[in-house]
């Protein structure tokens, strides 16, 4: 399956990042469970652990390490 990373940002529309969430395909929410806004800035699966992808959720990275050798 394919993951990315999106932003949530403090508030809708806003412009300042609470935090990095990992996402299953083309699924609105994030492993975690938050909905996420799917026009909100993306990273690829390969920054997460990378001062790009920081601060990241934990519970969405526990979910991800168990998904993928």
């Amino acid at each position: 399956m394919e993951h990315h990373i999106i932003a949530e940002m403090t508030e809708p529309g806003g412009g300042t990042l609470k935090e990095w969430h990992m996402v299953r395909g083309d699924q609105p929410e994030s492993m975690c469970g938050r909905e996420l806004d799917l026009s909100a800035q993306k990273l690829s699966s390969d920054a997460w652990g990378t001062d790009q992808a920081r601060p990241f959720c934990h519970t969405c990275g526990a979910l991800f390490l168990r998904e993928v050798p």
